[in-house]
């Protein structure tokens, strides 16, 4: 008997065209002869399921149910593409615990400890996962720009804590220029973290168990035109993306290491795609993201075609793997 997979796409945040984007691309590529896809828009204002025709049907959201032709679908699985809060931050993975919903992403607590730039890197810290120097504001403390500048260096990369998709990011090069990047940053977080620049190669690692074994794909080399990956590069052409990444069997060894070794430690599931930038062959992690992008143009289904998976299969996996 076919499985009913219910893909849900949109959010909260400012990442939900993307969300959009790739939750329409699993929808497309999934295989409809092994499987019976819903795609569910979920907005602050509605959660709906959406048909080929555009009709919407509100999802009873007591146990996550469509009332169609009066019965009602529940569903064996639920893949996650959405981008950002509630798909990325916990709140949707609690949400299915709770009803006993097998899903593609990772627990929520992981899911909350990843979205959580400041956090992640303080927890995997003592794990021996390097990070450059940082420094943390929330909404309403005082702004000390000597001392933010004597910890972090300039540049510095002033980031929204808790988004996506670099929204909220802005590269600082003189003092005077720190105050309006947080007040930039503060429009997409009210938590805030600073960096200082790292000037090195940038790659991304994608990660999945397959059949029970943490597997790292051909990592991505970034190269960007603009001054560094914002928005412009990730999304509308303005970087290569070089796949496999141009470095050296050192540094490919540990970042694959480095990679492993997150991914077990958080005893993650489902997809992540982490951000390193190599300093000599040393990773420094950037991020983690646990609902990366999932367009044909998007880095993870990128790194999969180098590793010899169709784009359908990549998909499927994450559905089976979250089945078992």
């Amino acid at each position: 008997m076919k499985k009913n997979i219910a893909i849900i796409m949109g959010g909260y945040s400012s990442e939900y065209k993307i969300s959009l984007k790739s939750g329409n691309v699993v929808y497309d590529y999934l295989n409809k002869e092994k499987f019976n896809l819903y795609r569910i828009h979920i907005f602050k204002n509605k959660w709906v399921y959406v048909d080929d025709a555009g009709n919407e049907t509100p999802i009873d959201r007591n146990d996550f149910s469509i009332p169609l032709n009066n019965t009602s679908i529940t569903f064996d699985c639920v893949f996650n593409a959405i981008h950002g809060s509630p798909g990325e931050d916990g709140l949707m993975q609690a949400y299915f615990e709770l009803l006993g919903i097998k899903h593609t992403s990772c627990d929520f607590y992981q899911a909350a400890l990843t979205f959580n730039k400041r956090d992640l890197l303080s927890v995997l810290k003592p794990y021996g996962i390097k990070a450059a120097p940082s420094y943390y504001l929330n909404l309403g403390d005082e702004i000390n720009e000597t001392e933010i500048i004597n910890k972090v260096k300039l540049p510095c990369f002033v980031k929204a804590n808790k988004s996506g998709s670099s929204f909220g990011i802005t590269k600082v090069y003189k003092a005077e220029e720190l105050k309006g990047a947080i007040e930039t940053a503060y429009k997409e977080d009210d938590e805030i973290i600073i960096e200082g620049f790292l000037d090195g190669t940038e790659v991304s690692v994608g990660v999945l168990k397959l059949n029970g074994k943490t597997t790292v794909f051909p990592i991505t080399e970034i190269v960007s035109e603009n001054d560094f990956f914002d928005y412009q590069a990730k999304y509308e052409g303005k970087s290569q993306e070089i796949t496999p990444a141009r470095i050296n069997p050192e540094q490919l060894e540990k970042v694959t290491i480095a990679s492993k070794r997150i991914y077990d430690v958080l005893k993650m599931t489902g997809f992540s795609r982490s951000e390193f930038i190599f300093i000599g062959n040393e990773p420094f992690l950037l991020e983690m993201n646990t609902t990366p992008g999932l367009t044909t143009e998007s880095i993870l289904p990128q790194q999969a075609k180098e590793a010899g998976i169709e784009l359908g299969m990549l998909f499927e996996y994450a559905i089976t793997e979250a089945l078992a």
